[in-house]
């Protein structure tokens, strides 16, 4: 599996979406509840950015039409959506949050 570095973990606010980039795929990473997870950052209802939601409780909602998305499974868990986005392992070494786009679900 290979990772790359997406940013630094003091870039990372709480409870605040950060949309990157790898190979072309958007992603957004969130510092929740003492962790750092990563989503694919398209909603599968709507073809939007979900790094422009809101997070809360492990959640990000989409902004557009309410879509709420579990970060640790990417399973919609509030309509209209109700196919899956795909999460990504997340490893912290020092500083530095990195990501593998091999998918855990």
């Amino acid at each position: 599996m290979t990772f790359v570095r997406v940013c630094g973990l003091g870039e990372l606010e709480e409870d605040t979406p950060k949309r990157v980039e790898l190979d072309g795929t958007p992603v957004s990473v969130v510092r929740t509840e003492g962790e750092v997870l990563a989503i694919n950052d398209i909603c599968s209802h709507a073809n939007v950015s979900l790094s422009e939601g809101e997070v809360d409780d492990c959640h990000i909602e989409c902004w557009l039409h309410g879509s709420r998305f579990d970060l640790r499974s990417g399973k919609p868990d509030a309509l209209p959506a109700t196919r899956p986005v795909p999460v990504y392992p997340v490893k912290i070494e020092g500083d530095d949050v990195l990501v593998s786009l091999t998918q855990e679900s």
